[in-house]
This record gives C-alpha cells, sequence and structure tokens, in this order.
C-alpha cells in the first residue's frame, strides 16, 4: 500500500487523524506530495511561515515543522502564507465533501460565504445548533472558529482581485467582504505579510482583466482527474439558455447571493480553467465555491480509486480511468426540479421539458461572450407555475408543484449546509419521489459520495454486462464492498456504455 492511500485511509474518519500523524506529515512534506495539499499545513518555526506539504523549497527541519488542520488555524497561530507555494489557494480537504456531520456542514456553508452574509447565529441557524456548540465543535477540529474561517477565504479573494484585476482598493476590500478599509488592509498585511499594493506590485507581466466583474483563475484539483465522464455528463444533459458547450468549455449561468453570473470552465492537465463574469464581486467566493463543488475538484481519487479497485469486477475499470469524479450541481434546488423532469424519460426529452421551463419561469440574463439567455427558475418562480402547461402526465405535474411547494416552504433542504439523511426523508415523504429521484438527488445536489441509484437503467445495463447481480436488492448487497464510495462506483458503471455522457465532444462550439 502506498504512502498516500495509507494517510487517506487514516484520515476518512476525522481531519484531525490526519494532522496528527506528524510521522506521515513529515513524510509528505520531504516528498512533496501535492496530493496532500488542502489535507494539512506546515508551519515552520524559525521562519513564521506557513506551506502546502507541496511547496518547493528545501524542507525544513522536522523539529521546526509543526502541522494545523486548516490555514485559519495557521494563521491565529501567528504565520504568514508563503509567498510561493500560495498555500491559501490549495484545494480544500476532501473531508467537508465526504462527511455529513455539523463540522462538515458549517465548513460547506463557510465555503458558500454564510457567515459573511449572515454571520455566526445565521450559520447556527442553519446548523439546527446553538452558537455555542457550532463554535466549539469547527473550534476542536479545524484549530479555529467560524469567523477567522472565514476571515481566511476572505483573505483569499482580496487576494485574487488585488492580483487578477485593476480594481481601487477600496472596491476590492467591500467585494471580499471586508468592513472597512483598515481591517482589509490589516488582514492582507498579516497573512501575507504585505500590503495590498505590495501584493499588486509583485505580479509582473501577467493578465489582468479591465472588464468589469470578469475574472480569470485556476481551479487546482487533487490528481488524477478524468474529465470525460465529468464534462461529459454536463454537457449531454445541458438545458439550453442555461448551459452550453463552447470553444472547448462548459459554459452555465449562476444564480448567487448578491446577483447572477456566468461562468466557464475548461479542463486543463493540471487545473481547470475558471472564467467568472459577475453583477456583483462579493460572490466571487461562493462562485468558486460552487462550481468547485460542481466538479468535485476537492475529492480525494487515490482513497477512492483503492476502494473501488479492490472489486475485481471494478478493478479494470478503474485502471483504465482513474480519477473519475462524480458531476454535480450549482444549486441543489434547480437539479431537484430537474430529476423530476428527468423521471422515466430520455436525456434528449428531459432536456426539452426543461427548456420550456427555463423560457417560460427563467429569469433572463445578458451573454456577451455566449448563447446563455437565462437563470434556471427558482422555487419562488414556479411557485405560481400552472400545471396544465407542462407537457408531462398528471402525476408527474403533481410531484413537481409538490416539491416546488416543499423547496418554497423550507419543508425540504437541499443547500449546501443540508442533512442527507434528513434532506432523504424529506424528499421520500414528497408523492412521486422513489429511489431513483431520491438517490439522484443525494448524489448530484446533497454530494453523498456513497449515494447509490440501483434501479438506474444505465446501472442495469452496465451491472448485466459486467456479471453482477441486476436485482436492485442484490446489487446493493454487492455494493456493500463499494462503501463509502458507490456514487465513483456510478461512474464508472455508466461509462461501459455509449453515450455521450462518457465522453466530451470533439466539436468546439455550442
Amino acid at each position: 500500500m502506498s504512502f498516500f492511500r495509507e494517510v487517506s485511509r487514516a484520515g476518512r474518519g476525522r481531519l484531525v487523524g490526519v494532522y496528527e500523524e506528524t510521522e506521515r506529515c513529515v513524510r509528505a512534506v520531504q516528498s512533496k506530495d501535492d496530493r496532500f495539499d488542502g489535507w494539512f499545513f506546515t508551519a515552520v518555526l524559525t521562519t513564521r511561515i506557513y506551506c502546502r506539504p507541496s511547496c518547493p523549497v528545501v524542507p525544513p527541519k522536522v523539529e521546526n515543522m509543526r502541522f494545523y488542520p486548516s490555514a485559519a488555524a495557521a494563521q491565529a497561530a501567528g504565520f504568514r502564507a508563503c509567498k510561493r507555494c500560495r498555500p491559501d489557494a490549495s484545494p480544500g480537504s476532501p473531508q467537508w465533501n465526504e462527511r455529513a456531520d455539523v463540522v462538515a456542514r458549517a465548513m460547506r456553508l463557510i465555503g458558500d460565504g454564510v457567515v459573511d452574509r449572515e454571520g455566526v447565529q445565521g450559520l447556527a441557524d442553519r446548523l439546527g445548533y446553538s452558537v455555542r456548540q457550532v463554535e466549539r465543535q469547527v473550534q476542536a477540529e479545524l484549530g479555529a472558529g467560524p469567523l477567522a474561517l472565514a476571515r481566511a477565504q476572505r483573505a483569499e479573494t482580496a487576494r485574487l482581485l488585488i492580483e487578477t484585476t485593476t480594481m481601487p482598493m477600496s472596491d476590492i476590500a467591500h467585494a471580499a467582504g471586508f468592513s472597512s478599509i483598515r481591517t482589509f488592509n490589516e488582514t492582507v498585511r498579516a497573512v501575507f505579510a504585505l500590503t495590498p499594493s505590495e501584493l499588486r506590485s509583485r505580479v509582473r507581466g501577467g493578465k489582468r482583466t479591465k472588464s468589469p466583474g470578469v475574472l480569470s483563475l485556476r481551479l487546482p484539483f487533487r490528481r488524477p482527474l478524468c474529465p470525460d465522464n465529468l464534462f461529459g455528463h454536463l454537457i449531454a444533459t445541458a438545458v439550453p439558455g442555461v448551459e452550453e458547450w463552447r470553444d472547448g468549455a462548459y459554459r452555465r449561468t449562476l444564480r448567487l447571493p448578491h446577483g447572477h453570473g456566468v461562468v466557464s470552465l475548461r479542463p486543463e492537465p493540471d487545473h481547470v480553467a475558471c472564467r467568472l463574469s459577475l453583477t456583483d464581486l462579493r460572490d466571487l467566493a461562493a462562485a468558486i465555491s460552487r462550481c468547485r463543488w460542481l466538479l468535485d475538484l476537492d475529492a480525494d481519487p487515490v482513497a477512492v480509486d483503492d476502494q473501488l479497485a479492490a472489486d475485481p469486477t471494478l478493478a479494470p475499470l478503474v485502471a483504465a480511468a482513474p480519477g473519475r469524479r462524480v458531476p454535480r450541481t450549482t444549486d441543489g434546488a434547480e437539479f431537484a426540479v430537474r430529476a423530476v423532469l428527468g423521471q422515466q424519460v430520455s436525456t434528449a426529452a428531459a432536456r426539452t421539458h426543461a427548456a420550456r421551463l427555463v423560457l417560460a419561469h427563467g429569469t433572463p440574463i445578458e451573454d456577451r461572450e455566449g448563447g446563455l439567455t437565462h437563470l434556471f427558475p427558482s422555487p419562488e418562480d414556479l411557485a405560481d407555475l400552472d400545471p396544465e402547461t407542462l407537457a408531462m402526465p398528471k402525476s408527474r405535474r403533481a410531484t413537481l408543484l409538490g416539491l416546488v411547494s416543499a423547496l418554497v416552504s423550507g419543508d425540504v433542504d437541499l443547500t449546501a449546509g443540508g442533512d442527507w439523511v434528513h434532506a432523504r426523508a424529506q424528499l421520500a415523504a414528497l408523492p412521486g419521489f422513489g429511489p431513483w429521484t431520491v438517490e439522484s438527488i443525494a448524489m448530484r445536489a446533497l454530494g453523498d459520495p456513497d449515494a447509490f441509484v440501483a434501479t438506474d437503467l444505465g446501472v442495469k445495463i452496465a451491472a448485466e454486462t459486467l456479471g453482477l447481480p441486476t436485482s436492485p436488492a442484490a446489487l446493493i448487497a454487492h455494493a456493500t464492498r463499494w462503501q463509502p464510495w458507490r456514487a465513483y462506483a456510478v461512474q464508472h458503471l455508466w461509462a461501459t456504455g455509449d453515450h455521450p455522457i462518457n465522453r466530451i465532444p470533439e466539436e468546439e462550439s455550442a
């Protein structure tokens, strides 16, 4: 077993199990393995700098190393970010997308900007805990409280804007979520050991956008990454007007807290190129977080592949395409509506139904770089939907209306901090929601890595082809050996068929 797999297995329970494994952390730093980036951070006592495990500088002496579970914890201990490896821009820890406990849910919400918008009280309200309980649990595991974690995120947002735009510093401070210029200056200086002006002057010869609200950045990920099914699925199921494939990039509209945006995502060998056009730059952190979630970029592919390859049936599939990700969504409510529209119909028919809904109820937007025309309608936009306008069976109309009502009332929570178990129960209680719909939403909207669509036609066909059980009960029993990564097993099963979701189109236009 490789060292990385050994650490990955050790870290599946609690993140503290990784960064307190001093010997393993030291070996990771000495090997400069970038797959550990985001799992933990290395601080150096002599320089008072913290780095990624893969930092290219000569590793410090072991006695001078200290390890922290988050950038915020290292900052709180008085260390500043390395100017060379930029640890604040590491991939996120895979733990927050693999777990459903309160700390993982809190981290997903903090990443979505909830603390900046609603404060710690708003975070606690969403989680159903008291502020004290949330602060205590987050502090115990991350080494920093929600406010410190949000501050670290604001610093990273500020750095992006400082280095990639020509915006005035006062506008950057506002867009990054700082309450004042003074706080902005103090935070940037404390985290990066440079003033905002000095940070900008270090970027020489780089491209800075002068277009208001437009940003180009790189989204890092842990290797390996197989883009075929990830982008192929999003492109094959794209809703006209909301999503498109243009010039080698997947593009879509985004509904964000302060406005809307358009994002272009292009797979590259060592990153995903991201181009964001935002109506309000305060949405930058949330937009990046949702794009990373959409593409499952914070996954731990080595741990996933190691588990799935232990099954001789899946081993050849994993070897042929390591690093498959689960294509998700940028909006849980949107995907739930689309899942209902796709019940018992083809991919093409589901796209047609969704496109009609978008034209009738979506919010029009302007896209100067492509053919996107609308935001997908929110549950509130569909609250007064006339069922007679829907070209589908009455039973499915009732299912859609029931879902919309539950989303508007808050009886179903599909947000970043939603409880996976509770959400499943909420969905299953709605009329017309069977195992396929519930598990599809759990897999792609909630992001549960163990969601499993045993009744899916593509999964059944793949099971028969591979000699696996085909009845849902027998297949679920066999799939226990794939836990906790059954959603990733589904991607490999789907890939056995000749379907557009399994490949990126060759044509370079929409």
